[in-house]
């Protein structure tokens, strides 16, 4: 009796899951597969719709890996990905450590901080991009009004400065996530141990160094890990503020995946490159799980 209940519950329970499985193959598995496919095809606006395509083997990829643009578009990934990180992650963990504590309107000022991550990216991406217009951006008004500067800034028309802008503009974005997330580990760790560690005579930095952080080590993982992937893969933001331009600068691979794709119409090749991203956050994927792996008590 038991092992047909057991049976008719397990049953039941494919059936809720069915449709979220049905889901990820059809939008998620079946793209990834057929990029895959394409990436070693010769795919173009002439051939996309017909099913007599020659096999290129690793001609698109050497083809990507021999274009002066693909090196530094990943170069230019990694760069605005690391930068975008630090600066979510310690300003998102000075805002966890203070939002922590207790005092009136906490809560209501973290609410309006979360605004910034709630908005759609493109929305973020078109008021940064008015702020630091060339003509009547605020950032070059509130510059000249205080005299730091003697004649407005293209911030983003510039090869030396678009790619700061990004990261401004990612960061505002990013930092209220890493604050929530962080905020909810530092909210998780009993006082009681804060409180044991004080009786000790542990100050400050000791309690910071030898209880919130070892405690906060699972949490941070996995906002970093996130942060990574988040950032890694950022299209809309660089899409609408510069195009990946001027001149390249701003070009990261998602975006060169697009222009290949899209604009010169090599859609292998284009494939290709979205391929090598995906590989990337694969590795990413698996050195997280070798990590908390580790730390898992069996």
């Amino acid at each position: 009796m038991n092992s047909k209940r057991e049976k008719r519950e397990r049953v039941m329970g494919y059936c809720f899951i069915l449709p979220a499985v049905v889901y990820m193959l059809i939008f998620i598995g079946y793209p990834i597969v057929y990029n895959w496919i394409i990436s070693f095809q010769d795919v173009t606006a002439t051939t996309l719709g017909s099913s007599a395509r020659d096999f290129l083997g690793f001609d698109n990829y050497r083809a990507v890996f021999g274009d002066p643009t693909f090196p530094r578009a990943v170069k230019q990934t990694f760069f605005y990905t690391i930068f975008c990180l630090i600066f979510q992650f310690v300003l998102g963990f000075l805002f966890a450590m203070f939002f922590s504590k207790n005092f009136s309107f906490s809560k209501p000022i973290r609410g309006f901080i979360v605004i910034s991550w709630m908005l759609p990216i493109t929305v973020t991406a078109l008021v940064f991009k008015f702020m630091f217009a060339e003509g009547n951006g605020i950032i070059n008004t509130i510059l000249l009004e205080l005299h730091l500067i003697k004649e407005p800034i293209g911030w983003l028309i510039q090869e030396k400065t678009a790619m700061w802008g990004l990261i401004i503009a990612n960061s505002w974005v990013g930092i209220p996530f890493n604050m929530l997330l962080l905020t909810t580990g530092l909210n998780n760790i009993s006082t009681d141990v804060y409180e044991a560690a004080s009786i000790d005579g542990a100050n400050v930095f000791q309690r910071f160094a030898r209880i919130t952080l070892p405690l906060l080590k699972p949490t941070i993982m996995s906002v970093l890990v996130l942060g990574f992937v988040y950032t890694f893969k950022v299209f809309d933001l660089v899409y609408v503020m510069t195009g990946g331009g001027p001149v390249d600068a701003t070009e990261v691979m998602s975006t060169y995946s697009y222009k290949l794709s899209f604009q010169l119409f090599h859609f292998g090749e284009g494939a290709a490159v979205a391929n090598v991203l995906f590989v990337c956050l694969f590795l990413v994927a698996l050195l997280y799980l070798k990590t908390i792996s580790k730390d898992e008590v069996i």
